[in-house]
Order: structure tokens, then sequence, then C-alpha cells
């Protein structure tokens, strides 16, 4: 297989492909590899292949991702034996000891895990740039963010290295990526996806770990074969009504869809991200749908506060435990200036102030509950706007005290906390492109539990509105002439 063919298919068409003995599990590594070659020298956006994963594949021949070569985010999930180092100095060349559950259910479909991506430190920007890594680059325009936090998993799907990569998202960390790559980006629901060895809890039950992926039946089988709960996990949550890649190819009745592009922060929208937005609103209603202007309200200012109380909280634990365990002492040598006076303040939080943020958290998902009972959907842009350059989230610019660099990162997903914050499930399609050919992701929020009806209303769209035949400059199949001096 060559690496055109090889980018020609999605996840579940190669693993038919290696099912049906065309091609071997060794094959599609050779190729995931040589694309890694080609391309990452001009994106960074791989940080390691594992040459035993490449040259002997040990993968599960029955499930639906047989042989599928797939990258882990350097985040959130570990897997025995391999570096995670989470984009920190502070945690360089850190082993993992234990594969995460999530890890066993991948291989339990039949990935073949073969290397892990970039991400910022500890997640804590709205880009992935870091001091360990450097800058992952986005492969529409190399001058221009690939988002994060899983920006390295972004990249690495839309350059045509694997076709859907591990991803993770506390504050928008799956969408914000996969709107400014072009990917499909699903945030499964509070629950549906095992946080297990962990609890899912800190900063506040908001983050989940699914994947970014090229095509929405590949994200559609990965919940389908990644889904429950395991013993000790401390959510529940109802089964979906119907396997998600049924869903896809499944329209669902007359909807109630609410839309909104004024952003909760009362910052500016790009035009044409306004009007990507406008457009699937149009298709939306041509399609049968009850669509009207309409938000949930709650007051922004009050949440970003309660969010960031416990996202400090909870990097002060983080680093707190790492400390004790390596014996290295926080400082700014060895952490961002952003994640080390974020660290600083995390520390002084007195639980009182702690558990009333939680408790803040709470009543916002009580308040905007009410919502989503008279809308089945709620329609809005991904991000304020297209990819923006690096340097725009710049996790060392001296002097910046947390609540301003909550403002900053937090002012490209503010579409996209209230579903962290819920526990609700969201997607972010490629639906739009700009002028400059840059994408721009549209995102639907559904009532908690509901994927199955983001993937039957996401089905619609990408039928009407298809975006797999759009490719990047810097890709697999084009990226010799396109590397980077």
């Amino acid at each position: 297989m060559n690496l055109s063919d090889y980018a020609d298919h999605d996840a579940l068409a190669l693993a038919a492909l290696v099912r049906s003995g065309e091609v071997s599990a060794a094959d599609l590594a050779s190729c995931a590899a040589e694309a890694t070659a080609r391309v990452n020298p001009a994106l960074n956006a791989v940080r390691e292949v594992y040459s035993d994963a490449v040259e002997a594949p040990d993968i599960a021949s029955e499930g639906p991702f047989s042989g599928v070569p797939f990258l882990l985010k350097d985040l959130s999930a570990t897997q025995a034996g391999r570096v995670c180092d989470s984009g920190s100095l502070m945690l360089k060349g850190h082993v993992a000891t234990a594969d995460s559950e999530i890890v066993r259910r991948m291989r339990a479909s039949g990935l073949n895990l073969m290397g892990r991506t970039a991400s910022p430190e500890f997640g804590w920007s709205a880009s992935t740039e870091s001091r360990l890594a450097g800058i992952t680059r986005n492969p529409w325009n190399t001058d221009r963010s690939a988002g994060g936090s899983s920006g390295g998993a972004a990249a690495a799907v839309a350059s045509g290295i694997v076709p859907m990569a591990h991803a993770s998202d506390g504050s928008g960390s799956i969408r914000n990526p996969a709107a400014w790559c072009g990917l499909v980006g699903l945030k499964p629901s509070r629950g549906r996806i095992s946080a297990a060895p962990g609890i899912g809890m800190p900063p506040g039950g908001r983050p989940v770990q699914f994947v970014v992926s090229r095509t929405l039946r590949d994200s559609a089988a990965a919940l389908d074969a990644w889904a429950g709960a395991v013993p000790g996990d401390p959510f529940a949550i109802a089964e979906l009504a119907m396997p998600c890649r049924t869903a896809c190819t499944r329209p669902p009745g007359r909807l109630r869809i609410a839309v909104s592009t004024a952003a909760p922060n009362g910052g500016a929208i790009e035009p044409e991200v306004v009007a990507a937005v406008q457009d699937t609103a149009r298709r939306l209603s041509a399609m049968g749908h009850d669509v009207e202007e309409a938000a949930p309200d709650y007051d922004w200012d009050r949440l970003v506060d309660a969010i960031l109380t416990t996202a400090a909280a909870g990097i002060a634990l983080r680093v707190e435990e790492i400390a004790r365990n390596t014996g290295q002492a926080a400082s700014p040598t060895l952490l961002h200036h952003t994640t080390y006076e974020t660290y600083r303040y995390g520390k002084t939080i007195p639980a009182t102030e702690l558990i009333a943020a939680m408790a803040h958290l709470d009543a916002v998902t009580r308040q905007v509950a009410p919502f989503f009972g008279t809308h089945d959907l709620f329609l809005t842009p991904t991000s304020i706007r297209t990819a923006p350059p690096h340097g725009t989230h710049d996790a060392d610019m001296q002097g910046l005290r947390p609540r301003q660099w909550s403002d900053i990162i937090h002012a490209e997903d503010c579409f996209l906390l209230l579903a962290n914050v819920t526990g609700q499930p969201a997607i972010s399609l490629p639906l739009g492109q700009s002028t400059e050919s840059l994408p721009i992701g549209v995102h639907l929020e559904a009532a908690f539990a509901r994927e199955d009806l983001l993937f039957q209303v996401a089905g619609q769209l990408e039928a009407a509105m298809p975006w797999t035949s759009r490719r990047p400059p810097v890709h697999v199949t084009d990226a010799p002439r396109r590397e980077r001096a």
C-alpha cells in the first residue's frame, strides 16, 4: 500500500483491508511511520514513534480497528512502559507503569498504539506549544496554531499520519483543535468513557477522553467500542438508544435547534465564522428542523472564576504529586510562567472557596438544564476565529496572572466551556472554510447522554456539506515539496 492509498482510507476502511488479508498491520504501521517521517519535520506533531510497534505490531485481530495505526496524546491516558511527560520539563522522560482503561479498550478494539503526540504543559493552553516539545504547527498553514491541548493529535490526523488519534477535553481541548485543523471532534458525555484508574474528578469532573478523526463514522465506531463504566467510576450514565454507527445513517425526526453567534464572554467573532454557523442553520432549517435564535443564560465571569479556582487547585495537586514522586521542587525553571503562577495560586485556595466554586458549577448545570428541555440541540461556532498565529497563547508571557491567562485561553473556547461544566456531549464539525482556506468548525451541543442525537444530525450535515475530500497543504501525499527549511 502506498501513502496515497493509505491516506484515502479512514480507520474502519483500513481495518477492513487488514481483516480481508489485502494488507497487514505491519504494512499499515510502515505507512504511518513513513508518513510521520515525511510531514512531522514541518509540523512537530508526533513526539515519538515506537519502533517495536512498527516492526512487529501486537494487535487484537477481531476488533473494529484491527491493525490501524494510532497515536496517544502525551497527556491523560497512559500506556505501560511508554513515556508520558505531559508536555512538561518537570515530567521529562517519565515512564508509565500501567495502562489506563481507555488504553485497554483501544487495544481490544484492534488499534496499534505506535506513538504519542505533543500537548502543552498539563494541557493548560489553547495552543500546543511548550518548552519541552516546541511548537506544533497547523498543516493548513504552518504559521498558525494547531489548537490545544490536543493540537499534536489534530495536526497528525489532518496531515494524514493516522486516520484518528487520541485526544482529551477539559475545556474544549478536543473540539478547538478539531475546528482549527478541519476534523471531527466529539466530546462525549461525562461518564461515557471511563477515566479509570483515575476517578475523573479533578478539576470538577470536566475532563473527558476520546479522539479526533477525519470521518464521522470513525468517531462513532470508537464510541461504540470504548464506552462503558468500570467498578468504581463516580458517574452513572444511561446507555445509548442505538449504536452510534447506526445513528450516523438514521436521520432524526423534526428537531428544535437553538442557534447563537453571540460570544458568552462578549467578545467579537470573525465574520466568516458567523457566516459558517448561519449557513449551517439554513441547511438544518431546509432539512425540516425548527431553528431559532436562543441561548442558555448564565454568568460568564462567575463561571470562569469557578473554573479557574478548580483548575488551579487541580494543577497544584498535580504538581505537588510530581514533586513528591520525582524529588524536584516546582520552579519557574521547570514550569512555564503561567503554569507556575497557576500552581502558586492553587496552593493558596481555601477549601471553602474550592467547594463554593464546585457548587457554583453544579448550580450552572441546574440553571441551563431546562434550556435542553425545550431545545434538542444548541448550534454555535466552535471557536471565535480561525486558527491564530503562533505566540497568541504564550504560556511564558511574563507578568500574566492566572485570571489573565485564563481569559486569554478561554476566549478561544468560550462556546465550549459549558458542555464541560454540565457534562453534556458536544461535537465540532468541519463545515466551513475561510477565504484563506482555513477550516471553520461548527459546534453542536445536546442534552446529557444524547450522543446518538449528535451523530444523527451530524450524519445529515456530513451528507449535505461533505468535508473529507479537503486536504491541507502539508499532507503525507504532498509533503516533500512543503517541508519547512
